[in-house]
Parts: structure tokens; C-alpha cells; sequence
């Protein structure tokens, strides 16, 4: 059974039994200096990195143009979040943010922050980028956290000991949206799928699901990138031309799926197909770790916190972000230490268990250091439901029915 105790009651409790243990303060009202984990009075330092590839995105609508900050808004977040408990115990988290371009050497920033005393970062780039820092960085037991990057490699094939994933897979995103649509007995469903390699990763990730929970994918398309203008004075005349025609010789099905991870075409199926069917996937019901609208199990409390810090609700990027940073906080709490290398241990082991406002404490994959998570299902304005769905069973953790399985792990640590 899911847990369904808010965040914040687990907050209250688990500070009230810091608490506890506090020395009183002096007989002039003077607190006396918070010991470290060493038993002295100086703080621990716990410098995490962020490291950030960016350049401004389009998107087929401009509300859908990510935040200037997503992804480092929730670090921060986190960080106060760590150093209000930090304050009890001697310990001080601190945050170094350093934006590349896209396709710029990541080890040279990684190496830089290093000598400015990071052992854990937070990284929010590439799949090549995210392999050549986790190389880069194992020798000096730098510790990664993908808090972006959807790719199944990244956990399986090409998976490193001192990486941890916060963000889903593109399996884990897929696997929500088809239990989601099996459970509504949807079953008869029609690809289609963007010319990009991302695109082609997600077609072959809800492929994968379509075959483990008896969905039925009746004809795939491609959509090809030809490279034309999106903002044409004419272009909503065009697609409401083109987007009919494309999907008319479709055969029967009760739903479209759209894997369109590049943002070429998705956002222009729904409404504008041939027959009337709900559209799934990169467009219409969408699959992510968070939504801007979840109020659910303590939702409001963390979407409060962070508008008021930030001016803005959480996206995806943030949260993976903010768990990330927590997980970190969590580690250094329960070991009562800063070293990288003894906090990874625990988020290992039997023992760690991170509150993520999603129903249930959250935990890591032994096998390939994923985060075990719900997938939230949406559109643009609320959330439709999360998975995994009722019906849907694991011997170890419903969680596991999202993704890659044990049994069929490919990664060897």
C-alpha cells in the first residue's frame, strides 16, 4: 500500500527527534555552537555542483519554452531545505551553478570545480557529456547525479558506479503512460514518431511497452523533420491542412501516440487528426517525474515554497534537481558525515529512503542506481492520474513495474 502521510508531517517528526538531542541553551539564552560529525564546533562542508548545458530552446508553443533557471531553482530549493537541518547537526551544503554550451568539453568545468572542493554534481547535460564527466570524475570519487538526460543506455550499457539517476527513463515515462492506457482499455494504438535520435529512443521505449502490457500498436509513421518554419503567418492554416491528411489512412486504433521528444510536430496532432482520438506520449497525455499542478501527498507545500522562493511553479528538471540535492542532504544527515564516498554507500543500501511528495519514499535501484519513482500523466493544466496503475504488480515494488527490471538489467557495476 502507497504511503499517504504528507511530507511535511515526516519533516515535523524527523526534526522534533533532532531536536531532542540538542544541547540547551547557556543561562544567558545563548546557544552554544552546533557540533559536527567529528565533534568538533566548525562546520561540515557539503559543496555540491551543478553543471548545466544551456542554450535558449525553442518549443512549438511558447509557454512550453523551459524556464531560464529549471533544474537549478530546485537545487536551491534544496539546499535550504539541507541547511535547515544542516544548522542542527554542523553541516553547511553550498551550491556552485556552471552553465556550457551543449556540445562544449564538460570535463574542464568538471575539473575546475573539483579544486574548488565539490565531490558530488548535480549534472544536467548530455548523454556524452554525462559519461565523459562519470570517467572523468571516478578516480576521484566524484559522485553524478543525472538529473536530466531520459536515456535507458545511460542505466544500462553504459552505466558507472558513481553515477545516480534522478530523472526517469525514457522506459519508465513510456511503461506510465501505457499502463495508464491499457487500464482504460485502450489498447489498439498508432505510432508516430519524430526523425531525431531522442524521437527514436522513445518510439522504441514505448514499443517495448506496447509488448509488456499487451498494448497493440497497429501502424507506425514517421513524421520527418524537413526543417520548415514553425511561426509562419500561415502555418496554423497549414497544419490544419497537413495534420488530417498525414493521419488518414491510418487504420483503426483508439489512441495516437506521439514520440516527439524534439519538438517538431507533437503538439500539433491533438484536435487535428483524421478521426477523433486522444494523443499520448510527447503530446496531450504526458508522461514526466513531476507536474507544475500536482497537489497531491504534500504537493502544496513544496509548489508553495518553491513559488514564493522562486516566483514560478516546479517543472520536471526542478524536482529531479531538488531530489537529487535532498538525497545528497539525506545521506549526510543519516551518516552524520560529508564524504562522498560513505554517502553513496548509503544511498545503496537498505537504509535510504528519500520524501519526494509523490506518495511514497523513494529509493534507488541496486542494479542500476535509478531512481525508483511514480510517473505523473498530464496535460497542460492538471494531472490525469499517476502510475504505476491499480492492477499493476511487482514482488519487490509496484515502482518496478516502471522500467528497466532486474531481470533484465544489461548493467554491470
Amino acid at each position: 500500500m502507497k504511503s499517504v502521510v504528507p511530507n511535511t508531517l515526516f519533516s515535523f517528526l524527523f526534526l522534533f527527534m533532532l531536536a531532542v538531542n540538542i544541547p540547551q541553551a547557556g543561562a544567558q539564552g545563548t546557544a552554544p555552537a552546533s557540533p559536527n560529525a567529528a565533534g568538533g564546533t566548525t562546520p561540515i562542508e557539503v559543496k555540491i555542483g551543478y553543471l548545466r548545458a544551456y542554450a535558449p530552446e525553442l518549443a512549438l508553443s511558447v509557454l512550453d519554452i523551459p524556464p531560464r533557471d529549471a533544474g537549478v531553482a530546485g537545487a536551491k530549493l534544496a539546499i535550504d531545505d539541507n541547511n535547515t537541518t544542516g544548522s542542527f547537526l554542523g553541516q553547511e551544503f553550498s551550491l556552485d551553478v556552471v552553465e556550457i554550451e551543449p556540445r562544449a568539453d564538460a570535463v574542464q568545468p568538471l575539473t575546475q570545480m573539483v579544486e574548488d572542493g565539490a565531490r558530488f554534481v548535480l549534472a544536467d547535460v548530455s548523454a556524452e557529456q554525462l559519461l565523459a564527466i562519470a570517467d572523468a570524475g571516478r578516480e576521484q570519487g566524484i559522485i553524478i547525479f543525472n538529473v536530466a538526460s531520459a536515456e535507458d543506455s545511460l542505466r544500462e550499457e553504459e552505466c558507472r558506479l558513481n553515477v545516480f539517476h534522478t530523472a526517469p527513463t525514457y522506459s519508465m515515462l513510456a511503461d506510465g503512460v501505457a499502463q495508464y492506457l491499457i487500464w482504460k482499455q485502450w489498447r489498439n494504438w498508432v505510432l508516430v514518431y519524430g526523425s531525431h535520435e531522442p524521437d527514436q529512443l522513445f518510439a522504441e521505449a514505448l514499443r517495448r511497452s506496447a509488448e509488456r502490457f499487451g498494448g497493440n500498436i497497429v501502424a507506425e509513421k514517421l513524421f520527418e523533420d524537413q526543417g520548415t518554419a514553425r511561426r509562419s503567418d500561415t502555418g496554423v492554416t497549414q497544419i490544419q491542412r497537413l495534420m488530417p491528411v498525414f493521419t488518414q489512412d491510418l487504420p483503426a486504433h483508439d489512441v495516437v501516440l506521439a514520440a516527439d521528444e524534439s519538438e517538431v510536430f507533437g503538439n500539433y496532432l491533438p484536435y487535428r487528426t483524421w478521426v477523433p482520438r486522444p494523443v499520448a506520449g510527447s503530446a496531450g497525455l504526458m508522461p514526466s517525474s513531476w507536474h507544475p499542478a500536482s497537489e497531491q501527498w504534500g504537493g502544496m507545500q513544496i509548489q508553495n515554497r518553491f513559488e514564493a522562493a522562486i516566483g514560478r511553479r516546479m517543472v520536471s528538471v526542478d524536482m529531479n534537481a531538488w531530489t537529487a540535492a535532498r538525497s545528497i542532504g539525506e545521506g549526510a544527515t543519516r551518516t552524520m558525515s560529508g564524504d562522498a564516498a560513505e554517502i553513496a554507500d548509503f544511498l545503496r543500501s537498505d537504509d535510504f529512503q528519500v520524501a519526494a511528495f509523490r506518495g511514497q519514499r523513494l529509493t534507488f535501484r541496486k542494479w542500476n542506481q535509478q531512481l525508483r519513482q511514480p510517473i505523473i500523466l498530464g496535460d497542460g493544466h492538471s494531472v490525469i492520474s499517476t502510475s504505476p496503475q491499480e492492477g499493476f504488480l511487482h514482488q519487490v515494488s509496484e515502482l518496478d513495474t516502471l522500467g528497466i527490471d532486474q531481470p533484465e538489467t544489461a548493467c554491470q557495476l
